[in-house]
Formats: structure tokens, sequence, C-alpha cells
């Protein structure tokens, strides 16, 4: 089920590329949530982003992620992103 007003996208990565294609994905503005998930399609982690929330508070979320990367090889990113009026 997906809220009104919310789009989901999906990109296939390599775990060494998946903290680079977080991180541009966040610099693009308007996530509301991110989810990793491994080749099995599990979820291996759920980021909520609210407005506002950047750099020092997605700093372990992000050092979590690195973790992640190195133990997986291909991930999937899901994010679900708020539609402007």
């Amino acid at each position: 089920m997906t809220e009104e007003g919310v789009r989901r996208e999906e990109f296939r990565v390599s775990g060494d590329a998946l903290v680079e294609k977080i991180k541009e994905l966040v610099r693009r503005g308007n996530i509301r949530r991110i989810i990793i998930k491994d080749r099995d399609d599990r979820n291996l982690l759920d980021i909520p982003l609210t407005v506002g929330v950047l750099g020092a508070l997605l700093a372990p979320q992000l050092a979590a992620l690195g973790a992640l990367a190195a133990l997986i090889s291909d991930a999937t990113i899901v994010v679900e992103i708020a539609e402007r009026d």
C-alpha cells in the first residue's frame, strides 16, 4: 500500500557503491524513507527521513550502512519520495 503523494523508486547497486548512492539520494532531497534490501528481497535496514534530518543525525545510519555494505555483494535501495505539488 502506498500513501497518497508518495512515490517509490528502486535502485540495484553493488555493496561497495551502496553508501555513495545513499548520499546521492539524500542530497537530491524530498526523500521520506530509505530501505535497503538484500538479493533475496529481505529488508536489512530501514531509515525514515524527515525534513531537516540530515548531517549529524544521519551519521550513525551511514556508519551502519558502511558496515553492512562490506558484508553484502548486491543490494536494492528502495526510496519513498514525497511528491511536490
